[in-house]
């Protein structure tokens, strides 16, 4: 694996590249001289004044164009959670050779999982308020935390997670497209060619562990799985996905 790479990150629904915290740091402590890239999906941090895509593959392409602006050419290393993933698959499907590999966090696809999988039913009355325009701020980032995360340390970070919604705020609009974007999504039956490997937390109260493992199993990928750890594993456990990532790469990428 080269030294140089260029590793970009995506995060996931409503979320935006602050959300990753201290992991581009610990993932640059595991990859040393690699480029660490956190990118934002249309309508979320610093592009949420723009309107979301109603796909997922014209989120890949608003991907693909904000790294040729930033003048960092392919081949690129991803690593992505939940509808960042989704975003990566659909990338590696339409242009496998621009990636060299891609790490997919607690991620949930169509066909090889059900709906109340891919979105588990304690999500739904806080998704529903966030269609309805409701509740406020420190409300909305109180109950994401309660769902994604399960490290009691992950508490520390909400005052900050209320600041960013209050500055750079995800319209209602631009999150019901991108939740239906997420519910559209329709993955390839067979693998993109690009090397791929699946993270999941067994506490992951968002979306269902088992959808990384039915993945895996119709892929044929490897799957490493955090014992305690929820959705957002990153934020629960920086450390372990930085050496889960370090160490496939070192054993799978040339």
């Amino acid at each position: 694996m080269t030294r140089n790479a260029t590793w970009v990150l995506l995060r996931g629904l409503m979320r935006d590249r602050r959300h990753w915290g201290s992991f581009p740091a610990q993932l640059g402590q595991a990859l040393p001289g690699a480029h660490i890239v956190p990118v934002d999906l249309p309508g979320n941090g610093s592009l949420y004044a723009r309107q979301s895509p109603d796909s997922v593959a014209a989120m890949a392409a608003s991907v693909r164009d904000q790294l040729r602006q930033l003048g960092r050419p392919p081949p690129y290393h991803v690593v992505a959670m939940s509808l960042g993933a989704m975003v990566t698959v659909a990338w590696a499907e339409a242009h496998p050779d621009e990636l060299a590999g891609a790490v997919l966090v607690n991620t949930s696809l169509r066909p090889f999982s059900r709906f109340h999988e891919r979105l588990r039913p304690a999500a739904w009355p806080l998704l529903l308020r966030l269609a309805l325009g409701q509740p406020g701020p420190a409300a909305v980032e109180a109950g994401i935390l309660r769902l994604t995360t399960r490290s009691p340390a992950a508490a520390t970070v909400l005052p900050q997670w209320i600041a960013w919604r209050q500055s750079h705020p995800v319209s209602r609009g631009n999150a019901l497209r991108q939740l239906r974007a997420a519910i559209r999504y329709r993955a390839p039956q067979t693998p993109p060619r690009v090397p791929m490997l699946l993270l999941n937390g067994a506490a992951d109260g968002l979306v269902s562990p088992r959808c990384s493992a039915r993945l895996a199993q119709a892929w044929g990928l490897p799957l490493r799985v955090h014992p305690e750890a929820g959705h957002d594993l990153p934020l629960d456990d920086g450390a372990w996905v930085a050496a889960q990532v370090a160490d496939w790469a070192e054993a799978t990428i040339p």
